[in-house]
Protein backbone atom coordinates (compact mmCIF):
# COMPACT_ATOMS: atom_id res chain seq x y z
CA UNK A 1 0.00 0.00 0.00
CA UNK A 2 1.51 3.26 -0.82
CA UNK A 3 0.50 5.91 1.79
CA UNK A 4 0.16 10.21 -0.37
CA UNK A 5 0.01 12.93 1.26
CA UNK A 6 -2.92 15.72 0.74
CA UNK A 7 -2.35 18.71 2.29
CA UNK A 8 -5.07 21.94 3.88
CA UNK A 9 -5.86 23.23 0.61
CA UNK A 10 -6.41 20.09 -1.47
CA UNK A 11 -8.33 18.55 1.35
CA UNK A 12 -10.79 21.37 1.65
CA UNK A 13 -11.19 21.01 -2.51
CA UNK A 14 -12.35 17.77 -1.68
CA UNK A 15 -14.55 18.75 1.22
CA UNK A 16 -17.15 19.83 -1.21
CA UNK A 17 -16.81 16.82 -3.98
CA UNK A 18 -15.54 13.60 -1.81
CA UNK A 19 -18.71 13.00 -0.06
CA UNK A 20 -20.25 11.57 -4.34
CA UNK A 21 -17.37 8.64 -3.79
CA UNK A 22 -19.65 7.61 -0.93
CA UNK A 23 -22.79 7.37 -3.63
CA UNK A 24 -21.24 6.28 -7.11
CA UNK A 25 -17.88 4.38 -6.00
CA UNK A 26 -14.89 4.65 -8.80
CA UNK A 27 -17.06 6.76 -10.90
CA UNK A 28 -18.04 9.13 -7.70
CA UNK A 29 -13.94 9.10 -7.30
CA UNK A 30 -13.41 10.20 -10.65
CA UNK A 31 -15.93 12.70 -10.02
CA UNK A 32 -13.93 14.12 -7.55
CA UNK A 33 -10.92 14.00 -9.44
CA UNK A 34 -12.67 16.37 -12.28
CA UNK A 35 -14.09 18.63 -10.15
CA UNK A 36 -11.00 19.22 -7.40
CA UNK A 37 -8.53 22.22 -8.60
CA UNK A 38 -5.42 21.57 -11.33
CA UNK A 39 -2.91 19.74 -9.36
CA UNK A 40 -4.81 18.10 -6.72
CA UNK A 41 -6.21 15.45 -9.01
CA UNK A 42 -3.31 14.13 -9.73
CA UNK A 43 -2.28 13.51 -5.85
CA UNK A 44 -5.46 11.36 -5.48
CA UNK A 45 -4.29 7.51 -6.05
CA UNK A 46 -6.88 4.69 -6.86
CA UNK A 47 -5.78 2.21 -4.17
CA UNK A 48 -4.52 2.05 -0.75
CA UNK A 49 -4.41 4.66 1.71
CA UNK A 50 -4.55 8.52 1.45
CA UNK A 51 -3.02 10.88 3.97
CA UNK A 52 -4.58 13.89 4.93
CA UNK A 53 -3.47 17.20 6.90
CA UNK A 54 -4.72 20.17 7.89
CA UNK A 55 -1.33 21.98 8.22
CA UNK A 56 2.11 22.78 5.74
CA UNK A 57 3.62 18.99 7.04
CA UNK A 58 2.70 15.72 8.57
CA UNK A 59 3.73 16.27 12.50
CA UNK A 60 6.68 14.41 13.82
CA UNK A 61 6.67 13.84 17.89
CA UNK A 62 9.79 12.60 19.40
CA UNK A 63 8.85 9.50 21.27
CA UNK A 64 11.22 10.30 24.07
CA UNK A 65 8.84 13.37 25.09
CA UNK A 66 5.67 12.63 23.98
CA UNK A 67 3.34 12.74 26.51
CA UNK A 68 -0.31 11.96 26.55
CA UNK A 69 -2.67 13.54 29.33
CA UNK A 70 -5.93 13.32 30.83
CA UNK A 71 -8.32 15.70 31.77
CA UNK A 72 -11.30 17.21 32.80
CA UNK A 73 -13.77 14.61 33.99
CA UNK A 74 -11.99 12.75 35.51
CA UNK A 75 -10.77 11.94 39.01
CA UNK A 76 -7.23 12.29 38.74
CA UNK A 77 -5.56 13.41 35.96
CA UNK A 78 -2.92 11.27 34.36
CA UNK A 79 -0.03 11.84 32.13
CA UNK A 80 1.20 8.62 30.69
CA UNK A 81 4.77 8.50 28.31
CA UNK A 82 4.60 6.21 25.15
CA UNK A 83 6.27 3.44 27.97
CA UNK A 84 3.48 3.85 30.31
CA UNK A 85 1.20 3.40 27.26
CA UNK A 86 2.77 0.13 26.11
CA UNK A 87 2.66 -1.36 29.57
CA UNK A 88 -1.24 -1.14 29.54
CA UNK A 89 -3.28 -4.26 28.39
CA UNK A 90 -2.40 -4.49 24.73
CA UNK A 91 -5.77 -5.03 22.91
CA UNK A 92 -5.59 -6.51 19.04
CA UNK A 93 -7.90 -6.22 16.30
CA UNK A 94 -8.26 -6.61 12.54
CA UNK A 95 -10.57 -4.25 10.64
CA UNK A 96 -11.19 -2.39 7.69
CA UNK A 97 -10.99 1.54 7.37
CA UNK A 98 -13.18 3.79 5.59
CA UNK A 99 -12.82 7.17 4.58
CA UNK A 100 -15.52 9.68 4.02
CA UNK A 101 -14.50 10.41 0.51
CA UNK A 102 -14.95 7.42 -0.79
CA UNK A 103 -11.86 4.79 -0.41
CA UNK A 104 -11.33 1.90 2.43
CA UNK A 105 -8.32 -0.26 3.24
CA UNK A 106 -9.81 -4.08 4.39
CA UNK A 107 -8.25 -6.07 7.19
CA UNK A 108 -5.95 -3.03 8.71
CA UNK A 109 -4.06 -4.99 12.17
CA UNK A 110 -4.28 -2.20 14.39
CA UNK A 111 -3.34 -2.93 18.20
CA UNK A 112 -2.83 -1.39 21.26
CA UNK A 113 -5.35 0.24 24.56
CA UNK A 114 -9.05 -0.24 24.77
CA UNK A 115 -10.03 3.25 26.45
CA UNK A 116 -11.58 1.48 29.84
CA UNK A 117 -8.24 0.38 30.65
CA UNK A 118 -6.72 3.29 29.60
CA UNK A 119 -9.42 5.61 31.56
CA UNK A 120 -8.62 3.18 34.82
CA UNK A 121 -6.20 5.14 36.45
CA UNK A 122 -7.96 8.64 35.73
CA UNK A 123 -11.80 7.44 36.67
CA UNK A 124 -14.47 8.65 35.27
CA UNK A 125 -17.03 11.13 37.42
CA UNK A 126 -20.41 10.34 37.76
CA UNK A 127 -21.00 13.21 35.12
CA UNK A 128 -18.77 11.78 32.35
CA UNK A 129 -20.34 11.79 28.97
CA UNK A 130 -17.68 12.73 25.78
CA UNK A 131 -14.20 12.08 25.21
CA UNK A 132 -12.23 15.19 23.50
CA UNK A 133 -9.54 13.73 21.33
CA UNK A 134 -7.12 16.57 20.74
CA UNK A 135 -4.56 16.06 18.37
CA UNK A 136 -0.53 17.73 17.68
CA UNK A 137 -1.90 19.01 14.68
CA UNK A 138 -4.14 21.67 15.91
CA UNK A 139 -6.50 22.77 15.57
CA UNK A 140 -7.58 19.15 14.77
CA UNK A 141 -10.22 17.79 17.57
CA UNK A 142 -13.03 15.26 17.52
CA UNK A 143 -15.50 13.26 20.19
CA UNK A 144 -17.11 10.13 20.79
CA UNK A 145 -19.70 9.08 23.54
CA UNK A 146 -18.74 7.11 26.33
CA UNK A 147 -20.89 4.66 24.86
CA UNK A 148 -19.30 4.90 21.77
CA UNK A 149 -15.42 5.42 22.64
CA UNK A 150 -16.22 1.89 25.08
CA UNK A 151 -17.19 -0.06 22.60
CA UNK A 152 -15.11 -3.33 22.27
CA UNK A 153 -13.55 -2.75 18.75
CA UNK A 154 -12.79 1.11 19.61
CA UNK A 155 -9.26 1.75 20.51
CA UNK A 156 -6.15 4.33 21.22
CA UNK A 157 -4.00 2.83 18.56
CA UNK A 158 -0.39 1.93 19.06
CA UNK A 159 0.90 -0.37 16.37
CA UNK A 160 -0.43 -0.63 12.86
CA UNK A 161 0.17 -3.93 10.93
CA UNK A 162 2.63 -5.61 13.16
CA UNK A 163 4.87 -1.87 13.44
CA UNK A 164 4.52 0.74 15.32
CA UNK A 165 2.66 3.61 13.68
CA UNK A 166 3.88 5.82 11.03
CA UNK A 167 4.15 9.43 11.20
CA UNK A 168 1.51 9.73 8.46
CA UNK A 169 -0.55 7.63 10.34
CA UNK A 170 -0.54 9.65 13.30
CA UNK A 171 2.61 8.32 15.61
CA UNK A 172 2.81 7.39 18.44
CA UNK A 173 -1.21 7.04 19.16
CA UNK A 174 -4.56 7.34 16.98
CA UNK A 175 -8.12 6.72 17.41
CA UNK A 176 -9.37 3.48 15.74
CA UNK A 177 -13.45 3.72 15.31
CA UNK A 178 -13.64 1.05 12.51
CA UNK A 179 -17.68 1.31 12.42
CA UNK A 180 -17.47 5.31 11.91
CA UNK A 181 -15.60 7.22 8.92
CA UNK A 182 -12.13 8.04 9.59
CA UNK A 183 -12.06 11.67 10.18
CA UNK A 184 -13.19 10.72 13.81
CA UNK A 185 -9.89 8.46 14.59
CA UNK A 186 -7.99 11.35 15.67
CA UNK A 187 -4.15 11.19 14.73
CA UNK A 188 -1.38 12.36 16.87
CA UNK A 189 -3.70 12.58 20.30
CA UNK A 190 -1.30 14.64 22.96
CA UNK A 191 -5.01 15.03 25.27
CA UNK A 192 -8.18 12.97 25.92
CA UNK A 193 -10.77 15.65 27.91
CA UNK A 194 -13.59 14.04 29.56
CA UNK A 195 -16.32 16.35 29.19
CA UNK A 196 -19.64 15.92 31.01
CA UNK A 197 -21.69 17.22 27.44
CA UNK A 198 -21.74 16.22 23.66
CA UNK A 199 -22.13 19.78 22.51
CA UNK A 200 -18.41 20.13 21.30
CA UNK A 201 -18.17 19.94 17.51
CA UNK A 202 -15.12 18.67 16.25
CA UNK A 203 -12.36 20.34 13.27
CA UNK A 204 -14.24 18.35 10.55
CA UNK A 205 -17.95 18.42 11.43
CA UNK A 206 -17.68 22.10 12.08
CA UNK A 207 -17.03 22.78 8.24
CA UNK A 208 -20.79 20.06 7.30
CA UNK A 209 -19.44 16.80 8.52
CA UNK A 210 -21.77 14.39 10.95
CA UNK A 211 -21.05 14.46 14.18
CA UNK A 212 -21.97 10.74 14.33
CA UNK A 213 -20.09 9.13 11.99
CA UNK A 214 -21.43 5.64 11.03
CA UNK A 215 -20.74 4.22 8.32
CA UNK A 216 -23.58 3.88 5.44
CA UNK A 217 -25.70 5.83 8.02
CA UNK A 218 -24.22 9.64 7.49
CA UNK A 219 -22.96 12.19 5.27
CA UNK A 220 -25.81 11.58 3.20
CA UNK A 221 -26.86 8.00 3.44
Amino acid sequence: MHDRAIGRAAFLGLVGAGVAGLFYGRDGMDLVGRLVPDGVASIVPTGGWRIYTIGSSIPRLDPAKYRLTIGGAVRHPVTYTLADLRSLPRAEQVSDFHCVTGWSVENVHWAGVRFRDLLGEAGLRHDAKTLRFVSAEAPYDDTLTLPQALAGDVLLALDMDGKPLSHAHGFPARVVMPRMYGYKGAKWVSRIEVETDYTRIGFWEQRGYDKDAWIGASNGY
